[in-house]
């Protein structure tokens, strides 16, 4: 019997959850309390239908999930991720989730070991959680994100990573969402949120987003919140850095590029001349990997945009007009 371990949620995920209330309806943000109240049992019945003994938990951890460190029966190490009703339910992002490290296949990105989307569990191979691309200096930092992201860009069905696609692929990769309907929730909050004063900006931010969908050059699988904080260390042998916490649907390249051209916002902001750095950054990815500027330019102000709106509607101020004033430099 896998020994006990004393919960004590990390606080950031508690405050996300929490944060649900003031962006996302009443339904969802109970969704979230309720599985908070009923997360040590649900640690407990998966390390038991598992047969994993616990570790620690990772903190300051994720803003929507737990991650425990485990040891497996035959005493491998392994991550045990517990997913949370974040703005979706568990079982919705359970299956995404999964199918999108099915497709990848431990190529370029965690390796999923087991899963049981009902209740919104995946035990992982263990990465170094505490490494990620964002102890490099920022210039490396880039290359290596540059080098594992183009990884992940595959099409699905596609052999890819150390292996090929599993039986289950196909219908895991229809359950991923296109671009238009991973974005749609977001662009409703724009509709109904927005403050007076940054409307002209989020028409710009609307109409970017339609003229974008409607002339999609290509579907490939993407991260979907693709930043150096997402690549950790690995001793797997496949490759030194390997994408985790992935947000998988299907779309163009330059959306999962978008989250990468604000990464390290606040040093951004502190260095002189930011808003030349930023458009300096921007040229600097879209050539490097090979895709359209302008429509680089297009999902960063978007994505950049509706995180802003999104945080001040949760009464994340500051950050919201943080991204606000990235937005206005591009």
């Amino acid at each position: 019997m896998p020994s006990a371990l004393p919960l004590d949620p990390p606080q950031r995920l508690v405050r996300s959850l929490r944060s649900q209330h003031g962006h996302v309806g009443e339904q969802t943000g109970k969704a979230g309390e309720q599985w908070l109240d009923g997360l040590s049992a649900l640690l407990g019945l998966m390390l038991d239908r598992w047969e994993l003994t616990p570790e620690r938990i990772v903190s300051p951890g994720g803003r929507s999930s737990l991650v425990v460190l485990v040891r497996q029966a035959d005493g491998s190490p392994a991550a045990l991720k517990l997913l949370a009703p974040y703005l979706a339910g568990a079982r919705e992002r359970a299956e995404r989730e999964c199918a999108a490290l099915r497709l990848w296949d431990g190529g370029g990105a965690v390796r999923l070991l087991r899963s049981d989307v009902e209740d919104g569990a995946l035990l992982l191979e263990r990465l170094h959680g505490e490494t990620s691309l964002r102890s490099l200096p920022e210039a490396k930092a880039m290359l290596e994100a540059a080098s594992a992201v183009r990884r992940l860009w595959v099409a699905p069905g596609a052999e890819m990573g150390a292996g090929s696609v599993g039986a289950g692929a196909p219908d895991g990769a229809a359950a991923l969402a296109t671009l238009a309907e991973h974005t749609a929730a977001g662009s409703a909050l724009l509709r109904s949120s927005a403050p007076e004063d940054v409307r002209p900006l989020r028409d710009e931010a609307l109409e970017l987003r339609e003229a974008l969908l409607s002339d999609q050059p290509e579907e490939v699988l993407l991260h979907g919140d693709f930043r150096q904080g997402a690549v950790l260390a690995s001793d797997a042998g496949r490759a030194p850095w390997l994408a985790a916490g992935p947000d998988p649907l299907l779309g163009e390249r330059t959306f999962d590029l978008a989250r990468l051209v604000r990464d390290r916002l606040h040093d951004l902001v502190a260095s002189p001349g930011a808003a030349a750095a930023t458009r300096r950054r921007l040229n600097k990815l879209a050539d490097g990997l090979e895709v359209d500027r302008e429509r680089l330019r297009g999902w960063a102000l978007y994505r950049a945009v509706e995180s802003g709106v999104r945080h001040m509607s949760s009464g994340q101020r500051e950050d919201g007009e943080l991204l606000l004033e990235f937005a206005g430099w591009l």
